[in-house]
């Protein structure tokens, strides 16, 4: 993964924790209603795909204990992870694409209830991704994969040659003559691996995509809703198909690309479809970029217009990252598949205790403030969420106070500590375990293996209570605690 050239090392740390009087007094942990957004406190857990599923994207034992786990921290609100819309194979992936996935995902829905006495309500993001594949090996890649075109012939002097000879030819050049040779695209073929685009219209379903997006995110949030969710995030950012049409990138010229205008369009569709589908009581919002922080992408002013075209048709919730793209994505071994979270905008993302001058704690802050300041002076109420290195009681009641967000977003704190919201509001600040920032769960991501956290994945593996990885050798969630009970805090 990309890391800033200072690599300057830091630290969490919290100079000091409130007592139960105070945080149960603050911002924080105080109530939130905005139309069908109900928070108990305005603590947030956002989306993290855990790898638990089954390869049928079913729900498995392991995905539900995962979720109530971090419901029996009681956060205001905890978000299903990326879940695909599509009735396609997709890994260890959650789906909700066929009617058939309802009754797993309504356990977790009914595990989350149990377990956070029915404080922390449920939300399921939603996404749709475009076709991916694995670096090929050079020699596959010319004799299978590259269409052979006059262009090619034409730079090797070989319009007469038979095509086996051209791709011949072609595996032999160095590669800084396949650059001059190749297009663009086709090297980046070769390079990184094929990707389906937004912009890649002469494909007839990606030509489709804006008439066929909406009814599937529709149908989607009507499953959504007869397993019981509080409501909906539709995943339009980072990488994948709804981001790819918000970006400035986007150039399509089917009316869908090219102008903001125009690259607001399906993404208001799919929000007027799921609101027609899902009605006004069920909460929907969605998560997009502050900053896609790449060349030429939207930055914090046009994500600001975007905010106000999403909040301004009637969204409940605006969630907001930051980074995470294919365009400048690390290169990846050959036989493996490009990972958007490899490049500067991957560690914008996500980034690590080894940073820069600014370190890696609340990145995202500036840009989300300045979103939620546009929304307001659109005269708009609707909540934002920010999210990025939050693990401090101190720091997250800042920003509220502040005005730079309304509900502050916990991922990589939660996940190394599930009980911060309960700890926190109870007095219990001091046996709060932080996050050390070393993104271990992220580079487990990265394999698509099961993702767990450092500081507890190894401890008390013997514990009558531990579920295992199926090597044995990592606990699947982190080990219960109890007010007062040191030893499993400090252990893990």
């Amino acid at each position: 993964m990309w890391k800033p050239p200072e690599k300057i090392r830091y630290e969490t740390a919290v100079a000091r924790w409130p007592g139960a009087a105070e945080a149960s007094g603050s911002l924080l942990f105080s109530r939130l209603d905005h139309k069908a957004l109900s928070l108990e406190s305005r603590t947030w857990v956002p989306a993290m795909v855990p790898w638990r599923a089954t390869d049928e994207g079913f729900v498995t034992p392991a995905n539900i204990e995962w979720y109530a786990r971090f419901a029996r921290g009681r956060p205001g609100a905890i978000v299903l992870e990326a879940t695909g819309i599509r009735d396609v194979p997709s890994g260890p992936l959650l789906r909700i694409g066929h009617e058939r996935f309802i009754p797993g995902l309504a356990k977790i829905v009914e595990a989350v209830r149990d377990a956070s006495g029915g404080t922390s309500r449920l939300y399921i993001q939603i996404i749709d991704f475009l076709n991916i594949r694995r670096r090929p090996p050079p020699e596959k890649f010319f004799q299978r994969f590259l269409r052979i075109t006059d262009r090619h012939r034409d730079a090797l002097g070989a319009r007469e040659w038979p095509e086996a000879d051209v791709r011949a030819a072609l595996a032999a050049l160095p590669d800084e003559r396949l650059r001059e040779v190749l297009t663009a695209r086709e090297y980046d073929e070769l390079a990184q691996g094929f990707r389906e685009r937004v912009t890649d219209t002469h494909l007839g379903h990606i030509a489709e995509l804006p008439e066929v997006l909406p009814g599937l995110f529709a149908a989607a949030a009507l499953r959504a809703r007869e397993a019981g969710f509080d409501g909906i995030e539709l995943h339009y950012a980072h990488a994948y198909t709804m981001a790819s049409f918000l970006s400035a990138t986007n150039t399509r010229g089917d009316g869908y690309g090219g102008s903001l205008e125009n690259r607001l369009k399906l993404p208001l569709d799919v929000y007027k479809a799921v609101r027609a589908a899902a009605g006004e009581d069920f909460a929907i919002g969605c998560r997009f970029l502050a900053d896609e922080c790449i060349e030429g992408g939207n930055g914090v002013n046009e994500a600001g217009q975007i905010g106000v075209a999403l909040a301004g048709a009637g969204m409940d919730l605006i969630s907001l990252s930051r980074g995470g793209k294919f365009d400048d994505a690390k290169q990846p071994k050959v036989g493996e598949a490009a990972y958007p979270y490899t490049g500067r905008s991957g560690y914008e993302c996500m980034p690590g205790h080894i940073s820069d001058s600014f370190g890696p704690f609340g990145r995202n802050i500036a840009a989300s403030a300045a979103v939620r300041a546009a929304i307001r002076a659109a005269g708009l109420a609707t909540p934002v969420v920010a999210a990025g290195g939050m693990h401090g009681f101190d720091q997250a009641e800042a920003v509220l106070a502040a005005g730079k967000a309304d509900i502050i977003g916990f991922a990589r704190q939660a996940l190394a500590d599930p009980d911060w919201f309960a700890k926190v509001q109870g007095g219990n600040g001091a046996a709060v375990r932080l996050c050390e920032y070393t993104n271990y769960c992220e580079g487990l991501d990265q394999k698509h293996k099961t993702v767990t956290c450092q500081l507890w994945d190894r401890t008390a593996l013997d514990a009558p209570d531990a579920t295992l990885t199926a090597d044995g050798k990592r606990r699947l969630v982190a080990p219960a605690w109890k007010p007062g009970n040191d030893r499993s805090d400090k252990t893990g």
